[in-house]
């Protein structure tokens, strides 16, 4: 088992989601599946809205962000090659409450709703691994909102970081100040003050809108700990 990160746990560049299938199911699952790229800030689905497709990112990644009087407001998760958008339809649920929106860019594997509900009726493995991963989620929303209110900001930074990083499978992405306040709920100032304490531990390298990571284990160090947390439910339940 893995004990580092999730980009450990996840060697090849392929959903990991899919890659827990047995072969038969995943060879069928594969065959309605078409690969598209996932493009900087389109909106994939919206709060309330029947899902047109589901999404299995292979290099991408996908921020869940709750609404608030008819606006995005908060990242309460995260969708990588770990994972799925649309993993609701295991609950017989074609909405979501949530709103999702790519924040990094990749390719993925693209399924219409009716495609893949057709495959989920005919397949209990299927239905069985998006069950335990809908726990991992479920998990991982519920540590969003104990992490938002009782971790400072600094920490909150560095945890989500190493989320991003997990994802992105890159030491570099591209994302604004004005973003990361928006994702951490917080002023853009205090997410200023934030990136430059990591930058002046040597943690982290902030120009332009590109960070890059320089030193994981200090920045594993100087993360709160539910980015431990996240990780262990997801080895412990799916890995």
């Amino acid at each position: 088992m893995c004990h580092t990160s999730l980009k450990a746990c996840v060697p090849n560049a392929e959903n990991q989601l899919i890659s827990l299938l047995p072969r038969a199911d995943r060879q069928r699952l594969v065959a309605i599946c078409e690969p598209v790229q996932l493009v900087l800030s389109e909106v994939l689905c919206e709060s309330g809205k029947p899902l047109r497709y589901v999404y299995f990112p292979v290099d991408g990644f996908i921020s869940l962000l709750t609404v608030l009087d008819g606006k995005p407001t908060l990242e309460v998760g995260m969708v990588g090659r770990e994972g799925m958008l649309g993993a609701q339809l295991a609950l017989g649920v074609a909405t979501t409450p949530l709103h999702a929106l790519v924040q990094g860019v990749g390719s993925a594997w693209r399924v219409p709703t009716a495609k893949f509900r057709k495959e989920l009726a005919q397949c209990p493995a299927l239905h069985r691994i998006l069950s335990r991963y809908l726990y991992v989620l479920m998990g991982q929303q519920a540590s969003s909102a104990a992490c938002l209110r009782y971790h400072y900001v600094e920490p909150r930074l560095a945890r989500w970081l190493l989320m991003s990083q997990d994802r992105a499978h890159s030491s570099c992405f591209h994302i604004t100040h004005e973003f990361l306040a928006h994702m951490l709920g917080v002023r853009r100032v205090g997410v200023t003050a934030s990136a430059g304490a990591l930058q002046k531990l040597g943690l982290i390298e902030y120009r332009r809108g590109e960070i890059t990571v320089i030193d994981r284990s200090g920045l594993e160090r100087a993360a709160c700990s539910c980015y431990k947390t996240n990780l262990r439910s997801y080895q412990q339940v799916l890995v």
